[in-house]
């Protein structure tokens, strides 16, 4: 048993674990010495919460564009980021003719935003079907690293053609009246803003009717054969190329969806607005599993609760001035703890080699 456990035990894997109990052992002190400070009340632990489960919401509708891509074609879409920057980029031009119009209102705000929504959610979808047609699908053949190195190339595209039509200034999106100040979640004495209260309704609506989709439609089931073997769901007679275009689609529709969530939270774009929430979403993807709906939903949601709780909690502690700028860096950490310590994510399982 000694010999054994003397094989298991390489050089490699006892350095990761002093590592994991090192940082573990500075996340144990840091939030017992912020908590013994009392700087922040309870009050202010339910605002950060719900700020990162609003927050966490984005990073899992984005998140399943990286799982249904990777699940479907075994490659990472780094141009994802940039087609959750492209819907809510050209939608700002209809808000602002929408807000124009009067259509932003007190009365009739609904029907401006979902105006502005659908624009988002089609110019994303559009771009991520584009993705597919013109820089993925004549590689479908090709080395793994092929594929890979066009999307970042088409990620790098996207960006410098929003910013050379559009200059790199920041717009920012017309407010909805309707939509300022707080209110009380319904059937409880917990104050919460209207903005987040609306884009935790909706993504939470959104994740539940994706995986109703995935779970129980026909096209759900294509998909799922099809991650499983392309050439075995062909053979049975499916559609391979209907279902990978489909699975763009979606993920294109959620990434616009959320884009119009980011500007009713954080209410500008920009050309480079899909950087850091892709790489994010991606982390969150990895997570959670990547090429795992579930675990991708709960992956975003533990990140944004994670990145909007941690900073201040454990940091605040140790002394370190401004923590929350540190917000981004904690991202990550998580993903290099994550791919160190259970690469296949939370709810990840281990590939076959075919697969892998």
């Amino acid at each position: 048993m000694l010999q054994r456990l003397r094989r298991q035990l390489s050089g490699t894997m006892v350095t990761m674990w002093l590592i994991g109990l090192a940082i573990l052992a500075v996340v144990v002190i840091g939030t017992i010495r912020t908590l013994a400070m009392g700087h922040y009340t309870g009050a202010d632990w339910l605002d950060l919460s719900i700020y990162g489960i609003a927050q966490g919401s984005i990073y899992a509708l984005i998140a399943l564009g990286y799982t249904l891509v990777y699940g479907i074609l075994r490659m990472i879409n780094f141009a994802h980021s940039e087609v959750f920057m492209s819907g809510p980029f050209i939608a700002y031009f209809v808000a602002v003719a929408v807000d124009n119009a009067g259509l932003m209102g007190d009365s009739n705000w609904v029907i401006g935003l979902l105006i502005v929504m659908l624009v988002a959610m089609l110019v994303s979808t559009t771009v991520a079907v584009l993705l597919e047609r013109i820089a993925y699908r004549p590689l479908r053949r090709a080395p793994r690293l092929v594929p890979l190195i066009t999307a970042i190339g088409a990620s790098f595209f996207l960006q410098y053609t929003f910013l050379g039509l559009f200059g790199s200034g920041i717009r920012g999106y017309p407010e909805i009246e309707a939509l300022k100040g707080r209110m009380m979640i319904p059937g409880t004495n917990v104050p919460i803003l209207k903005t987040q209260l609306l884009v935790i309704v909706a993504a939470f609506f959104m994740l539940a009717i994706l995986y109703i989709f995935v779970q129980r439609t026909k096209m759900g089931k294509a998909m799922q054969a099809v991650s499983e073997d392309k050439d075995a769901a062909a053979l049975m007679g499916i559609d391979v190329d209907r279902v990978i275009v489909v699975t763009f689609v979606v993920g294109g529709a959620l990434a616009g969806a959320a884009g119009i969530f980011y500007v009713l939270l954080f209410r500008q774009v920009h050309f480079f607005m899909g950087f850091f929430p892709g790489l994010k979403a991606f982390t969150a993807a990895v997570l959670g599993g990547i090429g795992n709906v579930t675990g991708a939903m709960l992956g975003g949601l533990f990140l944004g609760i994670a990145e909007s709780l941690f900073p201040n909690l454990v940091l605040d502690g140790l002394g370190i001035p401004a923590p929350y700028q540190l917000k981004d860096a904690l991202a990550f950490v998580l993903l290099v703890l994550v791919l160190i310590f259970r690469p296949t994510g939370i709810l990840g399982e281990r590939l076959a080699a075919k697969k892998a």
